[in-house]
């Protein structure tokens, strides 16, 4: 397993490292909470990471997905929107949130589920949420970024594809800084570094939400009736 990305397992269950008092979290796998959301702090940057964070959020041109081929797409795309559909009914709104979400999330380096877990603690998947701290949209991004690693635009964290991809390069921030260590990546990210209650929650809803298994996809997929006609996931363009 790759050392910057790992878990720490135990006994079948997810095992934070140990905390301050010494003793390890073992994460009980119960149904995720309502939305949770926290804010990242203020943290003066060097020069080269500040440089380095403006080049990961510049607004590049985007392939129309990240995936290996369109079959894969359409797989994931199918099963995570089925899981979606409750909290955002409207189709076309969900393949271009997810379509985009997986993108910026492997432009990152993150697991897509799992920043799926995190967007359904810290703003319920509402677009527009806003927190008691003022941070903004589906992954509750603190404005301040926008003038750190901005540039000091005008960028719209409310823009869909705007604050997937702030979210997702703080995320990776925060677990390069931290080494990999999810635990604290996570608190980093909530404001809440060193408490077990947010990544407790992020993971959980991973976990019993968002995990992806393409077995079982196919057969959820193979027993459906036929969808009706529409956009093929390789023909959407993230907004």
């Amino acid at each position: 397993m790759n050392s910057q990305r790992r878990l720490w397992l135990h006994a079948g269950a997810l095992v934070w490292p140990a905390t301050a008092g010494g003793a390890l979290g073992v994460l009980g796998l119960t149904a995720s909470r309502p939305a949770h959301a926290g804010a990242q702090l203020y943290e003066p940057l060097q020069a080269s990471v500040r440089a380095s964070l403006s080049r990961a959020i510049s607004d590049q041109v985007v392939s129309f997905h990240a995936f290996d081929n369109d079959a894969e797409a359409k797989l994931w795309l199918a099963d995570m929107s089925r899981r979606l559909e409750r909290r955002m009914p409207d189709a076309q709104l969900r393949t271009e949130f997810l379509t985009t979400l997986h993108y910026e999330a492997t432009r990152a380096g993150l697991d897509a589920q799992l920043v799926l877990g995190l967007i359904q603690v810290e703003s319920a998947f509402r677009k527009y949420a806003v927190s008691s701290a003022g941070a903004r949209g589906f992954m509750q991004v603190m404005p301040f970024w926008t003038g750190v690693i901005g540039g000091n635009s005008d960028h719209n964290l409310f823009h869909l594809r705007t604050n997937l991809r702030y979210g997702n390069v703080i995320l990776r921030h925060y677990l390069d800084i931290e080494q990999g260590n999810l635990y604290r990546a996570l608190g980093r990210y909530n404001g809440s570094l060193g408490k077990p209650e947010y990544p407790n929650l992020v993971v959980r809803a991973w976990i019993n939400h968002w995990k992806f298994d393409p077995r079982a996809a196919t057969q959820i997929a193979s027993a459906a009736p036929s969808a009706a006609p529409g956009q093929s996931p390789a023909s959407v363009r993230p907004r």
